[in-house]
């Protein structure tokens, strides 16, 4: 299987936000607000990605905290 690419078009007008009660870091690349044609999560579930056309459109984090190590496992 080959590894895919996939890229940022705008990696200038990022916008990050963070739910403290979700414990969740949304990082989006200016106007995500378009619909994904693909949302990939990684391994373990906690970072989902939304992609359109090979272009990140935003990123998810969950679990923030404890991935950032503010918290132990």
């Amino acid at each position: 299987m080959s590894a895919r690419r996939y890229y940022v078009e705008n990696p200038e007008k990022i916008m990050m936000e963070y739910d403290p009660q979700g414990d969740i870091l949304y990082i989006d690349f200016a106007g995500s607000e378009q619909e994904a044609d693909e949302e990939i999560l990684s391994e373990d579930g906690d970072i989902a990605f939304r992609i359109r056309e090979g272009r990140i459109l935003s990123i998810m984090v969950m679990n923030f905290s404890r991935k950032a190590g503010f918290y132990p496992s």
